[in-house]
């Protein structure tokens, strides 16, 4: 956190998602300064400390390096295309990174996805989400070494599929946590421990996975 400031600025990639949209809400519900990254203006409902900032073009770094300025993390919330090939989450990291670099922003937490990389393996889950939604693990399996070769203090969380409803507070998390083909994470629980975990910083270095 910045000195002599007692409330924490989050910076939120994807801002206007299904998920970055709780992000939102659950950093303003704990107190924090937001910093929205939306593609079009108007994305988000206006609210108090919710500064809304509008970054169409994910190789724009001069753009976000002057929104993350002053921010004490950064969350990246970035999901992809529903259907088809998709590098938006690689592609933002590719600008984030150094853009965080220039602001002097050492904190990042990413949503990546459990079946990529190590965890792409056998497993019942793996091959079910690959054959699911092979475009958006390519892209979460390509954006993870840019993260992990970096300077930054990063945690990279991997969720299995992700749900809608309320926030239910109850979840598990873990290095080696097991994921079923059965496992589900609300979108909602895991916004909650995206904040938290930007802000306490209990995973620094390490894929934590999480599920209900």
């Amino acid at each position: 956190m910045r000195q002599g400031v007692s409330k924490l600025r989050l910076a939120v990639l994807g801002a206007s998602g299904a998920t970055g949209r709780l992000v939102v809400a659950a950093a303003v519900r704990s107190g924090y300064e937001v910093v929205a990254l939306v593609r079009r203006p108007g994305s988000l409902r206006p609210a108090e400390h919710v500064h809304e900032v509008v970054w169409p073009d994910v190789e724009d770094a001069a753009t976000l390096a002057a929104a993350l300025a002053g921010a004490d993390a950064v969350i990246s919330a970035l999901g992809g295309a529903e259907k088809g090939p998709t590098t938006v989450c690689t592609d933002a990291m590719r600008t984030a990174i150094p853009a965080m670099t220039t602001a002097g922003v050492a904190r990042l937490v990413a949503v990546s996805a459990h079946g990529v990389l190590e965890t792409h393996d056998g497993s019942l889950y793996s091959r079910a989400a690959w054959l699911g939604v092979g475009e958006r693990m390519q892209d979460k399996e390509t954006m993870e070494p840019l993260i992990t070769a970096s300077a930054l203090e990063w945690t990279i969380v991997r969720p299995p599929m992700l749900k809608d409803g309320p926030a239910t507070g109850r979840y598990r998390v873990g290095d080696d946590l097991p994921i079923r083909l059965w496992h589900t994470i609300g979108r909602a629980d895991l916004a909650d421990f995206l904040v938290e975990e930007a802000a306490g910083a209990r995973f620094v270095h390490r894929h934590p996975r999480i599920h209900r």
